[in-house]
């Protein structure tokens, strides 16, 4: 199982530079979750878009990397996606729409590069940005459509991963942001984003045989 997705899945710590142990982050949880019937592999990257390119810093888009990613970890039963907050950041000046229809885009590459072996496909709509992430004291790089925008993921998703025949988790449905950063997760959010993929995942498992 591949889980894929930004700095979120890296596992960064809230209002610092470090990453969280294994344990804490929610593809290791997942991992304890699951099983060892599953092998889960992270790929989690601090700043990561689905298609738009960061001036400031290189290797960022998900569409660049996520051939040769699937090509080194296939044959895979299950890939996990979760991106799209980086995606809201106020220089790109992007909608919910054209977030939506990045990730689809990684999912066609997904599906291209795994023709031969289909894996079951989760696409996860990330957790809101936190409400005051637009004032000056917080992250400069979002502000108040950052904010707007980042709400609006889950409902396009959902119609995207419909029409792609994918699975769809909303993580803001059992998670929310760190109030440090209001941008990740903290302990708690790991937690309940890796019990809410293990359900669906397990559920999905039972249901192929």
């Amino acid at each position: 199982m591949l889980c894929f997705g930004d700095s979120n899945t890296y596992g960064h710590i809230p209002g610092t530079f470090d990453r969280y142990d294994y344990g804490v982050r929610w593809p290791g949880r997942l991992q304890s979750l699951l099983g060892t019937d599953f092998y889960v592999i992270e790929e989690g990257l601090n700043g990561r878009t689905t298609i738009y390119h960061d001036v400031n810093v290189s290797c960022r888009r998900a569409i660049d990397y996520i051939t040769p990613c699937v090509r080194t970890h296939r044959p895979l039963d299950y890939v996990v996606i979760m991106l799209g907050t980086n995606d809201c950041k106020s220089f790109y000046g992007v909608s919910a729409v054209e977030i939506a229809k990045g990730v689809a885009q990684v999912v066609r590459v997904v599906k291209r590069e795994t023709a031969q072996h289909p894996p079951v496909i989760l696409v996860v709509a990330p957790v809101h940005l936190g409400g005051e992430i637009w004032k000056p004291e917080n992250d400069p790089q979002f502000d108040e459509k950052s904010l707007a925008v980042s709400r609006k993921l889950a409902a396009n998703y959902k119609l995207m991963a419909e029409a792609a025949g994918c699975l769809f988790l909303d993580a803001a449905s059992v998670a929310e942001p760190s109030e440090k950063d209001l941008v990740h997760l903290d302990e708690k959010g790991h937690a309940a984003i890796a019990e809410a993929v293990a359900g669906i995942i397990l559920a999905a498992d039972k249901k192929r045989g």
